[in-house]
């Protein structure tokens, strides 16, 4: 009965998972804001670009650079 009761109190003292739990959580609001963050930072980067094929406009960009193409809509170029 005595080592039933020990087994027992470890098993109560045991925080082992509670630290897992906590560092789970954490990873989680880390790999959230990195998401968050690459999301960001391509979405201003298509704008950029959107907004640069709309100043240079895709007739300049083709005169200037024969078989070159500058798609805003898309965001794309070549």
């Amino acid at each position: 009965m005595t080592t039933l009761m020990n087994i027992a109190r470890q098993f109560r003292d045991d925080d082992g998972g509670a630290a897992m739990v906590e560092y789970s959580i954490l990873v989680g609001i880390i790999a959230g804001a990195a998401i968050l963050a690459i999301v960001a930072i391509g979405l201003w980067v298509t704008g950029r670009f959107t907004g640069l094929c709309s100043v240079m406009g895709n007739a300049a960009v083709t005169t200037a650079l024969p078989g070159a193409s500058c798609d805003a809509a898309a965001g794309t170029g070549s």
